[in-house]
């Protein structure tokens, strides 16, 4: 019974992350690529572990979220520059969760949906989690996860070479194009966000988990990953098996783009296979439009020690609410424009994501080394090496983009 009374920030953390720019990246992986990705679910599943069981661990040991401990330690300059960051990445993010609300709302009831779908999602998303307690917002979270079943449905109904399936997951395949690595650190940046970090450490902190609760968090936590990489596992099968196989050409600028990814499900998938992508990118992007602008808003009132809390009172809390409600005007605000890209809109900040990672974990290495902090459970040698190694595989990715951007002609094979 308590790990059930435990159990709630890995999980919700890892599901939260098959959010819309996470559904649309992983599309695009199975739509232009089929399954020359899935391999890299694996080595993300491996990063994610080094990265959020540090902060599973700083969050029951301290007590405290990662951007009380940012400041604590590293001072206030360093801490409002990765506020800064923090906040324009999920401040995009954020604006991608409700594209996601436009675009499956636009599959489901028609092109004019999104005007009336994305206020009434907005105000919801703001109703549900500052007027609901804290156990109610995670409940109804934990049970919005289920809908992710319907993409297990999906790519079964793609009837894929299961054979070529699990090839590609076990064997890496790679292009050296810039279509490819664009693609590829989409895919990191969309698995390993550093909101979750900031995230699931402050919903510890807030569920008063301690250091007796440590071996049910992991099992959390591990529980989170598996999840959020089971869901992009058959989102990629399902597109690669329709959409890449039917060689439909999806370009995320496109408008109809969305459209375009489930009309080709459809044929080839079954009836039923549009309805349950655009009900999942729907489910989806509510969970993310209300955890994404609450980790913001957390990690800033942490940094800088204001006082936080969904229970509180706007008289109590007046700058978390500020914030909270701000990001959820500007993201339903600027999604609302017609004829937005919302495929493009909802991947641009899976590379944004990219590239702020190998800035964020060196911090993350840093707090959890530090004995002051953690006492006896600091990290030990050896998974200093396996941080570190993470460390080096995604700066490389990283720097590997920043090259298809500025030197394309390196990566102009096939």
């Amino acid at each position: 019974m308590l790990l059930f009374a435990v159990i709630g920030p890995g999980i919700i953390t890892g599901n939260v992350d098959n959010d819309a720019t996470g559904i649309t990246g992983y599309a695009l992986a199975g739509s232009q690529f089929g399954y020359d990705l899935l391999w890299l679910l694996v080595v993300t599943a491996i990063c994610l572990v080094a990265i959020q069981s540090m902060v599973a661990r700083m969050g029951t040991v301290t007590g405290k979220g990662l951007s009380d401990l940012i400041r604590e330690r590293f001072g206030v300059a360093p801490t409002l520059w990765v506020m800064i960051f923090l906040f324009f990445a999920n401040a995009a993010t954020t604006v991608a969760e409700f594209a996601g609300i436009a675009g499956a709302s636009q599959l489901l009831f028609g092109n004019a949906a999104r005007f009336v779908a994305i206020p009434i999602a907005a105000v919801l998303v703001w109703f549900v989690v500052l007027r609901g307690s804290f156990r109610v917002v995670e409940r109804v979270l934990l049970l919005l996860t289920l809908v992710y079943l319907g993409y297990i449905v999906s790519a079964v109904l793609a009837h894929p070479k299961w054979g070529d399936v699990i090839h590609h997951t076990v064997v890496p395949t790679f292009h050296f194009t810039p279509a490819y690595i664009l693609i590829f650190i989409t895919i990191v940046g969309t698995t390993i966000t550093p909101w979750m970090a900031f995230f699931q450490q402050s919903n510890v902190a807030d569920k008063g988990l301690h250091p007796d609760d440590l071996k049910y968090e992991r099992i959390d936590t591990a529980a989170g990953i598996v999840m959020l990489n089971v869901v992009a596992f058959f989102i990629i099968v399902a597109t690669g098996a329709t959409v890449f196989a039917a060689h439909v050409h999806v370009d995320p600028s496109d408008p109809s783009a969305f459209s375009k990814i489930a009309l080709a499900l459809k044929p080839l998938a079954g009836q039923y296979a549009e309805q349950l992508f655009a009900i999942g990118l729907l489910n989806a992007s509510l969970m993310a439009a209300s955890v994404l602008p609450l980790s913001t808003t957390y990690a800033i009132t942490e940094a800088f020690g204001l006082e936080r809390g969904i229970d509180k009172s706007f008289g109590e809390a007046p700058v978390f609410l500020t914030i909270y409600t701000t990001m959820i005007v500007i993201g339903a605000g600027i999604a609302m424009f017609p004829s937005a890209p919302l495929v493009l809109i909802t991947n641009l900040p899976n590379v944004i994501n990219g590239m702020m990672l190998p800035l964020l974990l060196p911090l993350l290495i840093v707090l959890a080394n530090d004995k002051r902090i953690m006492g006896r459970y600091a990290n030990s040698p050896l998974f200093n090496v396996f941080s570190g190694v993470v460390l080096v595989f995604l700066t490389v990715v990283t720097l590997a983009f920043l090259a298809s951007i500025f030197f394309p002609g390196l990566f102009s094979g096939h």
